[in-house]
């Protein structure tokens, strides 16, 4: 009995051995597979550039459009972060402090993260079901039968664009988010327009902004990588692009925020 346990026991270690090298295969070729394609990608980026109004068209697309629902977004972002700024700090901290503990938040965090995330469900899932109907459709074949490349066409276009417009969408949020921090202060709390910003002043350095900056276009990249790869590959139907779709939007709010923690240990 006590050999027959044993025995259980060394299969269920054996198995589990086995399931986690699996894993840890597929994500190292998964790793692999993804830095092949973004190299591919940037090998497009010459021929890419010759064709600006592939570019305009995808920053409309992309990041005009993506506007209201990211300015939305900020307002919420900005009057939360006045509140839980006075919940954390109010009873240590003066309230004219405020301005400056929201600045911190929102530049350096809140701000580029939170953005990031909603745009990942905008832009991250139109990538990928955009680029998998295309390819389950077998257009993408096409276009490689009439000899041209997919990447200069279809895939180059879509990340320059949301590495151009991340940022910039991200600079419009942050704006409205202190403004709406202010509001909030001010109608709320009874703090003042001039001391609110001033405490916005007091702790603000270029860094914060050079930040701020650095991690929206990391953040535009991981973003549109991850919905142009999934899109790509994508099979098996309008099944396979639901799939793919949902893979896409999973793996790059991962990316993102894989990313935001390498980028705090580095440029903070």
């Amino acid at each position: 009995m006590a050999k027959a346990a044993k025995a259980g026991k060394m299969s269920f270690m054996d198995q589990l051995a086995i399931s986690f090298g699996s894993s840890a295969r597929e994500a190292v070729e998964l790793v692999g597979s993804i830095g092949v394609f973004f190299w591919k990608l940037l090998k497009a980026f010459p021929a890419t550039f010759r064709r600006p109004h592939l570019l305009t068209e995808q920053m409309m697309i992309l990041g005009v459009q993506s506007i209201p629902i990211v300015l939305l977004t900020s307002v919420f972002v900005g009057a939360v972060s006045a509140w839980q700024v006075k919940y954390i700090f109010g009873d240590a901290v003066p309230l004219t402090y405020l301005g400056a503990g929201v600045g911190k938040a929102v530049f350096t965090e809140l701000g580029p993260v939170l953005t990031a995330l909603v745009i990942t469900g905008r832009i991250g899932a139109k990538l990928a079901a955009e680029l998998g109907t295309m390819k389950v459709t077998e257009q993408v074949d096409a276009m490689v039968c009439l000899s041209l490349n997919p990447f200069t066409y279809l895939l180059t276009p879509r990340l320059v664009a949301s590495c151009v417009m991340v940022p910039v969408l991200t600079t419009f949020a942050v704006a409205l988010a202190i403004v709406s921090a202010q509001v909030i202060a001010e109608i709320v709390m009874g703090l003042s327009f001039a001391a609110f910003y001033k405490g916005v002043r007091l702790l603000f350095k270029t860094q914060d902004l050079v930040i701020c900056l650095v991690k929206a276009f990391v953040f535009g990249t991981v973003i549109s990588l991850a919905g142009c790869y999934y899109g790509y590959h994508a099979k098996g139907g309008a099944v396979g692009v639901g799939a793919y779709t949902k893979k896409a939007v999973v793996a790059a709010m991962v990316m993102v925020l894989v990313s935001n923690l390498i980028l705090v240990n580095v440029l903070l």
